[in-house]
């Protein structure tokens, strides 16, 4: 529809912005967690770093044009709530496979629960939105 912005334009912009700081925070503790600790929750620290290899993805996904780009940050963004739901659950039920946290740990809960929002006005943005 021509009617609809693109993606990378006006909202999606600050969405990419946010996308972009999460995958570098992500990227971050991921890194150091495994360097420094990771034989304390090998579990947690890979889940960490699996979130920060789809917040690379999802911020490439919708900031870039092409044919492959909207699908990349469908594919990208739907994990992503999936990881949260799955692992926000997870760290609730079962705290013993779980003694540090993850970026998703809790639904996001040490950023705010902005992991779990996010991919929700992600999808949203995506449904709004066309390529381009």
């Amino acid at each position: 529809m021509p009617d609809r912005p693109a993606t990378a334009t006006g909202a999606g912009r600050v969405l990419i912005a946010v996308y972009g700081l999460f995958a570098v925070a992500a990227t971050a503790r991921a890194g150091y967690q495994i360097a420094t600790k990771f034989a304390v929750a090998p579990l947690a620290y890979t889940l960490s770093a699996v979130a920060a290899v789809v917040y690379v993805l999802a911020t490439v996904g919708l900031a870039a044009r092409g044919s492959w780009a909207r699908p990349l940050a469908w594919a990208a963004v739907s994990f992503e709530l999936l990881g949260v739901l799955v692992v926000g659950t997870l760290t609730l039920l079962d705290t013993g496979d779980f003694p540090a946290d993850t970026v998703w740990s809790i639904y996001g809960r040490g950023y705010g629960f902005v992991p779990l929002v996010l991919p929700v006005v992600g999808l949203w943005w995506l449904r709004r939105t066309r390529a381009g």
